[in-house]
């Protein structure tokens, strides 16, 4: 187990996970089935993914340059996420007022 784990092997499998969750929400939204867009999907998952990326190449020994490098995708990636959200609610608001 504990080279399954210092190997990044289990981040491999976590981001497999999250693959599969992405394919299936999108096939679900394809049936009307989830409310949620292939697009918010993406930039729900994407910052988290980015941060296990991270996680992982730091675990194997990669460069201090890539580790930081995913850590800003993973945050510019959030605040995209965040703008996107703040100006939907803000057209419901308007909407609704």
């Amino acid at each position: 187990m504990t080279e399954f784990l210092a190997s990044g092997r289990s981040i491999d499998l976590v981001l497999l996970l999250i693959g599969l969750e992405a394919i299936v929400l999108m096939v679900l939204w394809r049936m009307r089935r989830c409310p949620l867009p292939p697009l918010a999907t993406l930039l729900i998952l994407a910052p988290g993914t980015c941060l296990l990326l991270a996680a992982r190449a730091a675990i194997t020994g990669a460069s201090w340059v890539s580790v930081s490098s995913l850590f800003l995708v993973a945050l510019v990636i959030h605040l995209v996420d965040l703008r996107q959200r703040w100006q939907e609610r803000s057209r419901q608001g308007a909407v609704k007022g």
